[in-house]
């Protein structure tokens, strides 16, 4: 855990705000997944917060987390990585999965939570294979010793702009990547979870909207919602809790390898007028898995930008 004079000492030096109300992203193409090294400045902001002058200074820990174990899949880079780097600030340990051809994204993540002073262990795989997930689980329980927390975060996005154009293969890819895992590994951690525990499942701001240009990513966004809501009806009475978080447009990498060029002109439409950054929406995850939210289960957080939501 980050010793707190530290915190306050680099809080100090924050430095400006790299999006503005109005500010643009820069245009920029990757090819898929996506890495975080390989994107344009400005590079998404991982931990640090808002200050009320536009600018940032470093998230101030208090030890929320002091002691817990974490899976965080989609941890290499983005939302996963703010969320691993926050949850270490906090006293968190935490196993990051994410596929092979992120390793470069992993190890720059897996050095920052260790900067924090806590252990990080990087696994390598495809989640769409369940038994990979089964994997997932008895790592983390051989490296980590056990399960407090499970962030299910990684995600698969491709824009086309009408059904017609959609085929079979990449709707079963976006089901199989989206929401199939959050079943599995779901299932697998729950036997080695105990009272206070929390699962925390990553949706977002589109099947409240209605994206029509991402048609199957906003479909299984929808089916993490219900899956939250179902689930955490299933477990409250054994004292784990389950919540979601549904961001809005989101500075992460996989903007640049996914999205079409207008999309990308008009990232910063929410009503404060920017994109947001990974560690907005890091503060979430570290509300929901500590005991900050010890009265809140089967909700949904919504990061994004001033969008109004109903249901």
């Amino acid at each position: 855990m980050l010793p707190a004079g530290q915190s306050v000492e680099r809080a100090a030096s924050g430095s400006k705000s790299q999006f503005q109300p109005g500010h643009k992203i820069p245009i920029q193409h990757l090819t898929k997944p996506g890495l975080e090294a390989d994107m344009a400045d400005p590079k998404p902001v991982i931990d640090q917060i808002s200050t009320e002058d536009g600018g940032y200074q470093l998230y101030k820990a208090a030890g929320k987390l002091a002691g817990k174990r974490a899976i965080i899949t989609g941890g290499d880079s983005g939302i996963g990585r703010a969320t691993a780097v926050l949850f270490a600030m906090e006293g968190a340990s935490s196993l990051i999965v994410h596929l092979p051809e992120e390793e470069t994204d992993a190890k720059e993540t897996k050095k920052k939570v260790e900067e924090c002073g806590s252990q990080c262990h990087c696994l390598a795989v495809d989640l769409r294979k369940r038994e990979n997930c089964k994997k997932v689980i008895e790592t983390a329980v051989k490296t980590l010793g056990g399960i407090d927390i499970l962030v299910n975060n990684a995600a698969f996005q491709h824009m086309l702009n009408d059904i017609s154009e959609l085929d079979e293969e990449q709707w079963l890819r976006t089901f199989d990547t989206n929401i199939h895992p959050f079943f599995y590994l779901s299932k697998y951690s729950l036997p080695h979870m105990q009272q206070g525990s929390t699962i925390i499942n990553c949706a977002s701001v589109n099947p409240y909207i209605g994206r029509g240009d991402l048609l199957d990513y906003t479909s299984t966004k929808g089916a993490i919602v219900a899956f939250t809501r179902a689930l955490s009806n299933q477990q409250i009475k054994n004292g784990i809790r389950v919540n979601c978080v549904c961001p809005g447009p989101i500075w992460t990498p996989l903007i640049p390898s996914t999205m079409q060029t207008a999309a990308m002109e008009q990232f910063h439409a929410v009503p404060i007028g920017r994109p947001g950054q990974p560690s907005e929406v890091a503060t979430c995850f570290v509300f929901l898995a500590s005991q900050d939210s010890s009265y809140i289960s089967g909700q949904c957080l919504h990061p994004n930008g001033g969008v109004m939501v109903n249901g």
